[in-house]
């Protein structure tokens, strides 16, 4: 399946939702069409995989057939992520230099957020830097 930077964030801004560590969110058939109506089960357990593997899920278990998926948070890696990528205009930016340089992996897209977010602290900085 090809992966869909859409539906990872998408994942991720649910999970950031829960309230408490004494909640968690179990993605399966029931929920996945109400918080996911544009995804397929099949896509978010996909994605769900995905953010296992790169470390973005606390303490994440599945069905052995992946009918359903549960989390209980993001981890830190998950969090500064989701933060470098929250706001829409920097997630289109993230979206577009990934299409220019042409690799939309986890791996890239963090590391463009990452980027990105430095780069807006750095003009931040220029700003307000007093001139001599």
């Amino acid at each position: 399946m090809k992966l869909n930077p859409d539906c990872i964030r998408d994942i991720l801004l649910v999970i950031e939702a829960l309230p408490d560590l004494q909640h968690y969110y179990r993605f399966d058939s029931e929920t996945i069409p109400e918080f996911f109506p544009q995804y397929s089960l099949e896509e978010i357990m996909y994605h769900l995989r995905q953010c296992e593997l790169s470390e973005f899920l606390l303490n994440p278990s599945h069905t052995l057939n992946y009918a359903s998926y549960t989390v209980s948070d993001l981890t830190p890696k998950g969090h500064e992520f989701l933060a470098n990528i929250r706001e829409n205009n920097i997630w289109n930016g993230v979206k577009s230099i990934a299409g220019k340089v042409g690799s939309t992996s986890l791996n890239a897209l963090t590391q463009i957020a990452s980027n990105v977010i430095t780069e807006l602290i750095k003009a931040q900085f220029a700003l307000t830097t007093p001139i001599s």
